[in-house]
């Protein structure tokens, strides 16, 4: 099954990222596990972290990091309102 597409994405703290996704979800994930990983390394650096952006089907940093979108849905924390 194909995972809701992100539309609005902004950090609401350090390594966490709030999704609202096409299904009207709005959910809460957290980079720190991923940061652990050489791909992501970039990330650690908090201001380049904050320019995370909606590209497609998923999140994108401007050299290329991403997150799987099945990843990104399914991991991600629901936002209780």
């Amino acid at each position: 099954m194909i995972p809701p597409k992100p539309k609005k994405v902004e950090v609401v703290e350090k390594y966490k990222i709030k999704i609202l996704f096409d299904n009207g979800e709005e959910k809460i994930y957290d980079m720190k596990k991923n940061l652990k990983e050489k791909f992501y390394k970039n990330l650690i650096n908090q201001d380049y972290f904050c320019t995370v952006r909606v590209s497609g089907i998923t999140l994108e940093w401007k050299n290329g990091e991403d997150i799987d979108p099945d990843e990104l849905y399914n991991n991600s924390i629901p936002v209780k309102k």
